[in-house]
């Protein structure tokens, strides 16, 4: 199986990933967990160079093309041999992330993203991906550190970031879907694991 989980900044995903991981473990799962962009030696170098090098001036398209390629490396040194040899996979981020963040936040063609993405991933995209979903200020209210380059957004960026997560969830239905995280960090990591159970139980019923 082939998990990650979205949402805008702020709304709880690595806490979130951290226990569903645990949870997966217990249920005797071997689980690789990873982060896009990162996880391999060329994908941590451009995610500092994305997210922490606030001196250069990167065009919507060639900040695109920069997470297409971090997460090619993953998909081929990481995610597609554990697959392969019978391991889950938990990926913080993944896809829809650049689809919606350049793409409805950012103003690419979202149709032009998916085609990129599925060239750049060789078509291999989560069994489920769960998003995150809370208001762009509230989750924005939930960060206790320095903001990164995207999180610098602005406020109107970020709500359109939200609301292309929750329309991509619209048009992919089963593929992607919505958890409230406004919740307590328990009631998120109940409806997550709900999901994931169905998920592994469809999976398994073919």
């Amino acid at each position: 199986m082939f998990f990650s989980i979205d949402g805008g900044d702020g709304a709880g995903k690595s806490t979130q990933c951290g226990l569903f991981r645990q949870w997966l473990e217990g249920l005797g799962h071997q689980v690789v967990a990873c982060r896009d962009p990162g996880s391999t030696p060329l994908g941590e170098a451009v995610r500092e160079l994305l997210l922490h090098r606030h001196d250069l001036e990167i065009h919507r398209r060639s900040e695109m093309l920069l997470y297409m390629a971090a997460r090619a490396q993953m998909v081929e040194q990481i995610i597609r041999p554990a697959l392969q040899q019978g391991r889950t996979v938990l990926c913080d981020r993944y896809l829809l992330a650049n689809v919606v963040y350049q793409g409805y936040g950012g103003g690419l063609d979202v149709a032009t993203l998916w085609e990129v993405g599925r060239v750049a991933t060789g078509g291999l995209m989560p069994d489920l991906t769960i998003v995150l979903d809370m208001p762009a200020e509230a989750a924005a209210g939930r960060i206790r550190r320095g903001l990164d380059r995207m999180e610098q957004q602005g406020d109107d960026f970020h709500a359109r970031v939200r609301e292309g997560f929750l329309r991509e969830a619209q048009r992919r239905p089963g593929e992607i879907v919505v958890v409230d995280a406004a919740g307590t960090v328990d009631e998120v990591q109940a409806e997550i694991r709900r999901l994931a159970e169905q998920a592994i139980h469809d999976r398994s019923a073919t």
